[in-house]
């Protein structure tokens, strides 16, 4: 019994354990990563407050798992610096208990990675990483197994006990333009990504700091409604809004903020060859909405031309190569304008000013009398002109005319047809803006046009559409360039965002492209709200960003989808732990040092001494 007594203490000594799960070179000091999804879908509730609440305690379960002499890394979805090496235990938790929640969204492909990255510094074995999340559907992207196949993986997936969430997923106007004194009406889709019914959900809207309307709306599970915000526009210039819900816990997502401007005036230049057209002055030139300005085509400043959005080029005889080039390059940068023919118009060179913009061409003139018998309702340009449709319309009449060629390489929409099929009146779409092509100009020799009811309305409509139709808002993290147009930044100017409701401020990647400036927000902005771009002391506009949506729809992957997913992958190095067992962090332990038996030999060795010393008191 002494015998066996002395061989259990040695062996106890030895540290013997049995491997599990390609325990490998335990004596060597092990890489361990954990990464620990941190997005906002880690709000939701589970039965330790939150899930990055129970996320950061496996995290520091997986280490205390672990020999004090290992390193570790640990990852977020932020990708931080400090997290690009690995550390001691003690510094990891005191990095595990620095994780906020973050908008950042990472795929697991992006984890592994970074991961990777990290572990080919490394050429020693004993290297493992483990994915703590709530292995959301939305976010998580193709699972799949590192390339090095000396690493073990181990996901921990996270269950919420409350996943239920409301969220603003958009907004828009019904009218992309907004003029001052207009009634207007916003549209906000709220979805439920929930397996219950809500009714009598409250949606506000405010603006400036002021609530402009509120409307209630009851919604499915697992669907969406859309709430009708009415109210009108009172002020000029930069408007900033939000419409938002209340909604717990997760709430990351219950307000969208957005942003547009309201113009006092718009610009309209009108370049005639002689006289002013009475029409266009009668429509544009006595209306408060509009600042005309006719101007001789000899008497042309093409610098002034980025200070207009809507140009009428009003029965020019002749199209110079110059006036040509500036028309062309106005449009590209988004810019609108409308051509009317001279009556004596060398169509020639109409033609090469068109052609250059890939534009149907004016062909010579036709004097025979045709009814213009379609018009195109389902245009925005027609959008609430009527608001009940005749059967029978009366179109106008058209006694001569310069039919339009139809080409089937250019972007074009036809406004009004006539009775063969050619164009009365059409929008191409050239760069960022569109030229409006009329077969007549606008006089009454040539049809009852300028005299109809739509011609007031189609006039006055192309002049209000011409003001720029800027998003509302934009997706944090999104690659997208803001596009500015009409900045006008001279010499060494830059433009500077700035958050009002407080003293961040930052100045974005620059690039100027012919009259307007694309910024690259370099992923500066990483809070959702309204901000304000400035050129010197004076705002140009806002700029709404909003968290990604994705991570609003609360749909996960169940511990035996993944292992399944993980089967049919043939995927050998990725493990499935149950986060959920009380016995995880012996698991881990067992998983990075085997199973251990000193504490049985020191049982037998005890046990062995206890049955010599009862054999001994027998004996005696």
């Amino acid at each position: 019994m002494r015998m066996l007594a002395i061989t259990a203490l040695v062996l106890a000594f030895a540290q013997p354990f049995i491997p599990v799960d390609k325990v490998k070179d335990m004596n060597s000091g092990s890489r361990i990563s954990v990464y620990v999804d941190n997005s906002f879908s880690m709000q939701a509730e589970s039965g330790k407050g939150t899930l990055l609440d129970e996320a950061r305690d496996k995290a520091l379960d997986v280490a205390s798992a672990y020999k004090s002499s290992d390193l570790f890394q640990l990852l977020t979805n932020d990708f931080e610096g400090r997290h690009q090496r690995f550390v001691s235990r003690d510094e990891f938790v005191n990095l595990v208990e620095d994780i906020r929640v973050s908008p950042v969204v990472k795929t697991f492909e992006d984890v592994i990675a970074r991961q990777g990255e990290v572990f080919s510094e490394n050429t020693k074995e004993g290297k493992t990483s483990y994915f703590i999340s709530d292995f959301q559907k939305s976010s998580l992207g193709r699972l799949e197994a590192a390339s090095d196949t000396t690493l073990s993986q181990y996901l921990i997936p996270l269950q919420a006990v409350n996943s239920n969430n409301l969220y603003i997923d958009s907004c828009w106007f019904q009218s992309p333009v907004q003029q001052i004194g207009q009634h207007v009406r916003l549209k906000a889709r709220v979805k439920n990504s929930s397996d219950i019914d809500y009714e009598k959900i409250a949606v506000k809207l405010e603006v400036n700091g002021k609530q402009k309307a509120l409307a209630s709306l009851d919604i499915a599970r697992q669907s969406a409604s859309i709430a009708e915000l009415p109210f009108t526009n009172n002020e000029i210039g930069i408007q900033e809004a939000v419409v938002s819900i209340s909604d717990y816990p997760i709430s990351f997502d219950d307000r969208l903020y957005f942003s547009w401007n309201v113009a006092s005036q718009i610009k309209v230049l009108c370049i005639n060859q002689t006289n002013e057209n009475i029409f266009i002055d009668a429509v544009l030139g006595n209306d408060s909405a509009f600042l005309l300005n006719n101007v001789a085509v000899s008497q042309i400043d093409y610098s002034s031309f980025s200070q207009y959005r809507f140009i009428v080029l009003n029965e020019l005889q002749n199209i110079s190569t110059g006036l040509a080039t500036e028309v062309k390059s106005f449009v590209e940068e988004g810019g609108n304008i409308l051509v009317l023919p001279g009556a004596n118009a060398d169509i020639k060179s109409y033609k090469e000013m068109l052609v250059s913009m890939r534009c149907n061409y004016y062909q010579p003139m036709d004097t025979g009398n045709m009814k213009v018998s379609y018009i195109n309702l389902d245009h925005p340009l027609y959008d609430d002109v009527f608001d009940e449709i005749p059967e029978n319309i009366d179109l106008p009449m058209v006694f001569k005319r310069f039919p339009l060629t139809r080409q089937t390489r250019s972007r074009q929409e036809v406004l009004l047809r006539m009775q063969d099929g050619t164009a009365f009146l059409n929008v191409q779409y050239v760069g960022a803006g569109k030229v409006y092509l009329s077969s007549v100009p606008f006089e009454t020799v040539f049809s009852n046009f300028p005299h109809h009811a739509i011609f007031v309305p189609t006039l006055y409509k192309m002049a209000v559409s011409s003001l720029l139709s800027e998003k509302l808002y934009f997706v944090i993290g999104e690659k997208e360039l803001v596009s500015i147009r009409q900045a006008n930044l001279k010499g060494d100017n830059v433009l500077r965002i700035k958050q009002a409701s407080s003293d961040f401020e930052f100045i974005p990647g620059q690039l100027r492209v012919g009259g307007h400036v694309d910024l690259n927000m370099q992923n500066q902005i990483t809070k959702a709200g309204n901000y304000l771009l400035f050129s010197g002391d004076k705002a140009l506009r806002a700029i709404a960003f909003n968290y990604d949506r994705s991570e609003s729809k609360m749909q996960f992957y169940m511990p035996d989808e993944l292992s399944e997913m993980i089967e049919n992958g043939d995927m050998e190095n990725i493990r499935v732990l149950d986060a959920g067992n009380r016995f995880f962090t012996k698991k881990v332990r067992e998983l990075s040092q085997g199973i251990r038996l000193w504490r049985w030999f020191v049982v037998f060795a005890l046990m062995f001494l206890a049955i010599e010393i009862l054999m001994l008191r027998r004996r005696g």
